[in-house]
């Protein structure tokens, strides 16, 4: 040390501030793949509870209103969770906003696979429950990937790199 020159002062390994992608080696270093990771867990348990609750109420409301309210059901728990374990914002700061931006992305949804019932329906007019849940379960692929993109530059850019 010079004299005249402040004495730097050495911080404790537990007070230093690290990049998030310094905890993680491979691929998980980068934030889009933890985030992938934690979306299709989330993915899963939504898409199991959609699925039931549109086999559930398709004998009384029919197949494109029984998906509407399955999706929309689904997507107030899937934004909640994704807000919480895939972005990792917590409190309830834009909490309504995000909720509300999720079911604009819900309607993206929507479009997306009461589309692929409809054109099941044009091919198949005498289409079983189970067509359409397959129907339903491929074309929900294509909407996971638009829900993700929306999610991840849209709603939650702010916690993007987490």
């Amino acid at each position: 040390m010079r004299a005249g020159e402040p004495a730097q002062v050495a911080l404790e390994p537990s007070s230093r501030r690290l990049p998030a992608t310094r905890h993680y080696r491979g691929i998980l270093r980068f934030p889009v793949v933890r985030q992938l990771i934690r979306f299709s867990g989330v993915g899963v348990v939504c898409t199991a509870a959609s699925l039931a609750l549109y086999a559930l109420l398709r004998p009384w409301l029919g197949a494109q209103l029984a998906n509407a309210v399955a999706l929309v059901v689904t997507s107030l728990l899937n934004t909640a969770l994704n807000r919480r374990l895939t972005f990792k914002i917590a409190g309830r700061q834009r909490r309504t906003r995000d909720h509300l931006h999720g079911l604009v992305v819900i309607a993206v949804a929507l479009v997306i696979t009461g589309g692929s019932l409809g054109v099941l329906h044009w091919f198949n007019p005498d289409a079983s429950v189970g067509d359409e849940l397959t129907a339903t379960t491929l074309s929900g692929f294509l909407a996971t990937a638009v829900r993700f993109s929306l999610l991840r530059h849209w709603i939650f850019r702010r916690a993007r790199h987490r």
